[in-house]
């Protein structure tokens, strides 16, 4: 009797040999994609021969020093170890060259290679193709139309309304002043300048600060800060390093806090050793870390070494600003580096940024700092909590790991001891 074609040895033949076929398929398409990979590799090693760099995995890269929120310290090991750039393998067929030399940053920020997608791609769900993330013609065009509403006439009006905003969180403060334990302000400050931003950009008539309820962990506890968005006060008042403020030079009256604003609305570009704190603190914690960027050409740097298009660089702001060959004593607060008079280091000074596509709006940001600032010192003094030392770590943004945990003490108002008299 003959074997039916339908069979069930004749069909698990037919299976054998179709599952035969797509195993190889599979196989060679493997093969070819690690070929691939080993000559993608093999040319970035040559692109890169110019630039040593610590040893590094075949595979896994140097991701493993850069593990448990190590970042910012090797970042300066490879800044006093290798001159101007470094290469930093994120695995064995991926590498971004980090920059943290002036010269070698001013290089590529004259020009106009466009961000690097893998570092930004995720945002687009969240904010959209705007001035952040848009390349080329297009964000030419957004940002020339954009410009005139940052010039620093526009935005003199909305001190007042930065004003009102810090002053209802001074006034949280106060009414948490009877806790024992440090205030933790990460979260404060974070509402203080969505407060800010809301009302300013939006007209929102409310307050973010006031709608929102209080929570307990958030307001001298224990628990480690966090949350979204990353504000450059905490930086100037609570890291370590810096020295205690809201002490007033012995001499010198203590202006009245009670008229708000007005006391300084026109005179925020008077206010030269604020603004050299500020600045002090914004190069020992830049906000944003580092920017990526795409090369489009090849490019020479000014010692004649040179990288292929293609090639990822990373220009490392944290790194710049840290660089023993440019700050003397880079770990050191030091707020006489910016004096009127002084060697500026304006190309090496970059928190917002630098180039065609600095921050549209740092004289903003700037203002908003000015502003926070000196109410905030006009009202409290503020002490680091020493048993929690606050720890950068690089995100999107530079943020603290554990929170700013701060001892507040209220200073005595003038108005009010003038009534007394």
């Amino acid at each position: 009797m003959s074997v039916s074609v339908l069979s069930p040895s004749r069909l698990l033949g037919g299976v054998s040999g179709i599952l035969q076929v797509t195993s190889l398929l599979i196989l060679l398409l493997l093969l070819i994609k690690a070929a691939q990979l080993y000559l993608h590799r093999q040319w970035l090693l040559k692109a890169l021969q110019q630039f040593p760099c610590p040893p590094s995995h075949w595979l896994f890269g140097h991701i493993q020093e850069f593990q448990h929120d190590q970042e910012l310290q090797r970042i300066q090991e490879r800044v006093k170890t290798f001159p101007s750039a470094c290469p930093y393998w994120i695995w064995g067929g991926k590498v971004r060259v980090q920059l943290y030399d002036p010269d070698y940053m001013k290089v590529i920020l004259g020009r106009s290679d466009p961000k690097s997608h893998g570092s930004y791609r995720f945002l687009a769900p969240w904010i959209g193709y705007g001035l952040l993330l848009l390349n080329g013609q297009t964000w030419f065009q957004h940002r020339r139309m954009l410009t005139p509403a940052f010039h620093y006439d526009i935005l003199k009006p909305y001190v007042g309304l930065m004003a009102d905003s810090v002053r209802v969180m001074l006034d949280k403060w106060e009414e948490l002043l009877g806790q024992d334990s440090p205030l933790e302000v990460f979260q404060h400050v974070s509402l203080m300048t969505l407060d800010t931003i809301m009302k300013c950009a939006f007209s929102h008539q409310g307050s973010i600060q006031v709608d929102r309820p209080s929570d307990p962990t958030e307001e001298g506890s224990t628990t480690e800060g966090g949350g979204a968005g990353e504000d450059q006060e905490e930086e100037a008042l609570g890291f370590s390093g810096h020295p205690p403020l809201g002490q007033r030079a012995p001499g010198l009256p203590r202006p009245c806090w009670c008229s708000g604003w007005t006391c300084f609305r026109n005179h925020l570009d008077q206010m030269p050793y604020t603004t050299m704190c500020i600045k002090e603190a914004l190069r020992l914690y830049p906000p944003v870390p580092g920017i990526g960027r795409e090369l489009s050409t090849p490019v020479t740097f000014p010692d004649g070494r040179s990288l292929p298009k293609g090639i990822m660089v990373f220009l490392s702001i944290y790194g710049l600003h840290h660089n023993p060959k440019v700050w003397p004593n880079p770990e050191v607060f030091d707020p006489s580096r910016f004096a009127p008079g002084s060697a500026q280091h304006s190309h090496a000074f970059l928190p917002f940024s630098g180039g065609s596509r600095n921050c549209i709006g740092k004289q903003f940001a700037m203002n908003e700092l000015k502003v926070a600032t000196a109410l905030t010192l006009l009202r409290f003094e503020l002490l680091p909590d020493p048993t929690r030392i606050p720890i950068p770590m690089a995100r999107l943004v530079l943020k603290s790991k554990n929170g700013i945990h701060l001892h507040l003490r209220r200073l005595p108002n003038p108005c009010e001891d003038r009534d007394q008299l």
